[in-house]
C-alpha cells in the first residue's frame, strides 16, 4: 500500500523528528496528526489514555491513508503501542527513551532522564533502564512544564526561561551527571534552552534519528513528498497551523472521531 508517513503525537512535540526523517526518507510524503484538543498527555489516567489513543490514531490512518503510522509520542507508545499493532492494518513505530544510546555514551556512568510524569514512572521506563543502564546511576526528573513551553515556541511565542530553568534544575544538582536523555518529543525542540539551563558539557540525547531509522526499515511503499504535506487535528488552532507549516504541512484538517 502506499501512502505517507504519518506521525502522531498529542501535540506538535513529534515535529522534532521530522528534520531526521526527512534527512532519511527526503523523498516521501509526510502526514502529521495531534490530539491538541487533549494536550497534555503525561498527566492523564492510563486507561483514559488508552481509549483516547486508539480513537485518534484509527481516525488519523483512515483519514490519511497512510502506510505506516509513527508514535512519536513517549506516553502514547509506552501505553498503547501494542493496543494499536493488534487494532491497525499499517506498521507501527513506537518511540521510547533513549536509554541505551545515553548508558552507551555516559563516561561517569550518571544519566539523566527529562520526561512527563507518566514517561518517568513506567514499568516501561524501569525495565529499558535494567536492561540498558545497570550500571549507571539514572536521574528522573519529570518536567510536565516543558511540554507547554515546546508548545508556546512553535507557536511563535518566546518559552520562559524561568520555567525551563525550574524544570530542569533538579538534573544539575549531581555533579557528575554527563548525559541527559530527552525523553519527551516535545523537548529536543527546548534544546537550545535545556542547554542554557544545563551546566557546561553535558550531553542531550533524543530518539528522532531511532524512529526515522525504524521506520525506513519498515516502510515498503511510501508515497512521493509533493509541494507540502498534509495535517490533522483534533481542535483547529490558528497557532497550531502555523507550527505545522512552518515544518512543510498544509493547514490542518478537523479529525472526526467515534
Amino acid at each position: 500500500m502506499s501512502g505517507p508517513i504519518l506521525i502522531f503525537d498529542s501535540g506538535v512535540g513529534g515535529l522534532s523528528v521530522i528534520a531526521p526523517m526527512r534527512r532519511r526518507l527526503p523523498n516521501a510524503a509526510l502526514a502529521y496528526a495531534c490530539d491538541n484538543a487533549m494536550m497534555p498527555y503525561g498527566t492523564r489516567p492510563d486507561d483514559w489514555l488508552v481509549t483516547r489513543i486508539l480513537s485518534v490514531c484509527s481516525a488519523a490512518v483512515a483519514a490519511s491513508g497512510c502506510s505506516v503510522l509513527v508514535l512519536a509520542c513517549n506516553t502514547a507508545s509506552t501505553l498503547a503501542l501494542d493496543a494499536l499493532r493488534d487494532r491497525l492494518a499499517v506498521p507501527v513505530v513506537g518511540t521510547v527513551p533513549a536509554i541505551k544510546p545515553a548508558a552507551a555514551s555516559s563516561r561517569s556512568r550518571h544519566i539523566g532522564l527529562l520526561a512527563t510524569s507518566a514517561t518517568v514512572s513506567r514499568p516501561y521506563t524501569d525495565r529499558l533502564i535494567r536492561e540498558f543502564a545497570a550500571d549507571c546511576r539514572v536521574t528522573r526528573v519529570a518536567a510536565d512544564a516543558l511540554v507547554g513551553q515546546a508548545e508556546r515556541l512553535l507557536a511563535g511565542e518566546t518559552p520562559d526561561r524561568r520555567i525551563v530553568h525550574d524544570a530542569t534544575a533538579p538534573l544539575w544538582a549531581a555533579e557528575d551527571l554527563d548525559t541527559v536523555v530527552l525523553g519527551c518529543t516535545h523537548f529536543p525542540l527546548l534544546g537550545a534552552y535545556i542547554a542554557e539551563a544545563a551546566p557546561l558539557g553535558v550531553r542531550m540525547i533524543d530518539s528522532g534519528e531511532a524512529i526515522a531509522r525504524r521506520t525506513a526499515q519498515v516502510i515498503t511503499c511510501p508515497a512521493p513528498r509533493g509541494e507540502r504535506d498534509r495535517s490533522f487535528a483534533t481542535a483547529l488552532d490558528s497557532r497550531l497551523s502555523r507550527a505545522l507549516e512552518a515544518f512543510g504541512f498544509d493547514a490542518p484538517q478537523l479529525l472526526s472521531l467515534d
